[in-house]
């Protein structure tokens, strides 16, 4: 009989928060990659996704995966107006760091680094959390505004949209800001319960 919950025993779990890639364990079985219905296929958006256990894990509730997902898309990578897609990710990163993902914090650390440029600053998030001065005041309250919405109780509150706008964003930038830390306070949760992150092989012998 298979166990519904597995364990890793000898995993290669990270020390710390990181911008280098990590891997995703799950703890439940996800589908098998070439027992993909042509429903979860579609739900998955990008075919690539079917080499990952985590979307395969969702896929065994594909309305759930292709809402889930296209949401996803459309808060990161719709730019046509709003916030650019550094902040986006840097709301995402911050958050993920708060809530203590750190596979979620690794993809988006690295995103925002590459969008804009800044991995110091980026590094200085993930090394010594979310009260660290980014250097500037927009990313410093993009960060305040993410934790907040983050927080339980729920922290945020007028005081974090009046900081966003004296930084110079406009009403549609600020909800850019609430949609990507929102959604990953809700990604974090979920995949910090369904699975842990591991660090890839070839640099876990290395350590």
């Amino acid at each position: 009989m298979t166990d519904v919950v597995t364990t890793y025993a000898d995993l290669a779990r990270p020390d710390a928060f990181t911008q280098e890639g990590l891997g995703w364990v799950p703890w439940l079985l996800p589908v098998a990659e070439d027992e993909l219905t042509d429903a979860q296929r579609d739900a998955l958006i990008e075919p690539a996704r079917a080499k990952m256990p985590y979307f395969r894990l969702l896929a065994r509730d594909p309305e759930a995966l292709r809402a889930r997902t296209l949401t996803d898309l459309d808060i990161f990578y719709n730019v046509t107006g709003g916030i650019g897609r550094a902040e986006r990710e840097l709301a995402a990163a911050a958050t993920s760091r708060h809530n203590g993902c750190v596979f979620c914090a690794s993809v988006h650390a690295a995103a925002a680094t590459r969008e804009s440029g800044r991995e110091a600053d980026v590094q200085r998030l993930l090394d010594e959390g979310v009260d660290a001065d980014l250097g500037d005041e927009t990313w410093n309250a993009v960060v305040a505004a993410s934790v907040a919405l983050a927080d339980t109780p729920l922290a945020f509150g007028e005081p974090d949209i009046a900081r966003l706008r004296a930084a110079g964003l406009d009403d549609v930038e600020i909800v850019d800001v609430i949609g990507g830390a929102a959604f990953f306070n809700w990604a974090n949760r979920l995949m910090l319960s369904l699975g842990e992150p591991e660090v890839p092989a070839r640099r876990a012998s290395t350590r």
